[in-house]
């Protein structure tokens, strides 16, 4: 029996409503993460070392490209040729409702989330416009909205409609996170297959900074007063209510966070677990996967503690304004390439960040060599 269930073209069509079902369909094989983590490949450390040479041999200071020549280095490591290219790209925007909405911790009803996922399918969002300018497809993915939706245009990977409230009960079952994993895993398969060169990560579910901050809490430690933000505006009344919630949340499922799919179940909502998914693909399938903001940085996180060989995979892109954006990438022993204070969600980090990629890539590929201008060449000091 497979480890992973790969969910083709005929499964992903149909709507799934909750785990048990997924079960009686026979569509539901549980993941073994320490087989999956096992095959995960190494980076590609000679591909990495002649991306380092090709930089040294730029007409150039030394590193003078900072972050973005690293950047290269890792995609070449991740993809195993210093021959990078990220002509092909593609935004991924997870969609899905959280249950924990019923608490008060966001400023929108849950109505929003698919308001929003229809614009992304009509391509008027914030990421789209961003997307259009930066060359990079967009697929919105309805991975468990409150109802499925009426429209047309997105890619169903449905685990149930919304999660439950987390303050009350677990957000959803372990076969549900795992099923969002799978989910994940799979979409990176098929956008490599697709022939796309590199992943951007996006989200959209009202009430996800609450999930997200409560999941970060469970897997760094650190309290809810340091995770919980404003979201998208929270008053100061708000904020408090919210790090509540988190906290109770915290000693309801004392027991079940003690392993990464326990927090990631009783804690997360389907659009994390589905980017967790993600990045283990990227990892498996040889395809860089960035990371937008805190969100995103959360399921990165995830999957590095399901998968931990999967963590070469994942790139950061921005510094999110969240309070704990920075604690997270440090966590993962990741830069950020761009500090804007930005916090919109979607993938617009990430998107935003493909253009200075594209810059970068044009003084490694193009730039002449210290031989061809007759320059001496650098030399560490």
């Amino acid at each position: 029996m497979p480890y992973i269930v790969p969910l083709k073209s005929a499964v992903v069509k149909r709507h799934y409503q909750a785990a048990r079902p997924l079960k009686q369909k026979g569509l539901f094989v549980k993941m073994d993460f320490s087989k999956i983590n096992s095959d995960i490949p190494e980076e590609n450390s000679k591909a990495r070392e002649l991306a380092r040479a090709r930089w040294n041999s730029v007409a150039k200071p030394l590193g003078s490209l900072g972050l973005l020549e690293d950047a290269v280095e890792r995609i070449a490591a991740i993809i195993g040729t210093p021959d990078v290219r990220i002509d092909r790209r593609a935004a991924l925007v997870l969609c899905s409702d959280n249950g924990v909405v019923a608490e008060g911790v966001t400023q929108s009803d849950s109505s929003v989330t698919t308001l929003v996922a229809e614009n992304l399918t009509k391509k008027r969002t914030s990421v789209c416009l961003m997307a259009a300018s930066a060359r990079t497809d967009v697929y919105p993915v309805d991975m468990g909205m409150n109802d499925a939706p009426a429209f047309g245009g997105m890619l169903s990977f449905r685990a149930g409609n919304g999660t439950e409230n987390l303050r009350r009960e677990p957000a959803m079952t372990r076969e549900q996170a795992e099923f969002c994993v799978n989910a994940g895993i799979e979409l990176a398969r098929d956008m490599k297959s697709r022939g796309y060169d590199i992943l951007a990560t996006g989200e959209m579910g009202i009430g996800n900074t609450t999930t997200s901050a409560a999941l970060c809490s469970a897997l760094t430690g650190l309290p809810a007063e340091k995770t919980a933000g404003r979201g998208a505006g929270l008053s100061d009344a708000g904020l408090q209510r919210k790090i509540e919630v988190i906290n109770d949340a915290l000693r309801l499922h004392a027991e079940r966070i003690r392993d990464p799919l326990g927090a990631l179940a009783a804690l997360g909502g389907f659009d994390i677990a589905g980017m967790a998914g993600i990045f283990i693909g990227g990892a498996m399938y040889g395809i860089p996967v960035l990371i937008d903001g805190f969100i995103s940085s959360v399921a990165a996180l995830t999957a590095v503690r399901l998968c931990p060989r999967c963590a070469f995979a994942a790139l950061a892109s921005h510094i999110s304004g969240e309070p704990a954006g920075a604690a997270v990438l440090d966590v993962l022993g990741l830069r950020p390439m761009l500090c804007a204070e930005m916090r919109l969600g979607e993938g617009t980090g990430a998107v935003a960040v493909l253009p200075l990629l594209d810059l970068a890539l044009a003084v490694y590929r193009g730039s002449s060599s210290f031989d061809e201008l007759g320059l001496e060449e650098y030399t560490p000091q």
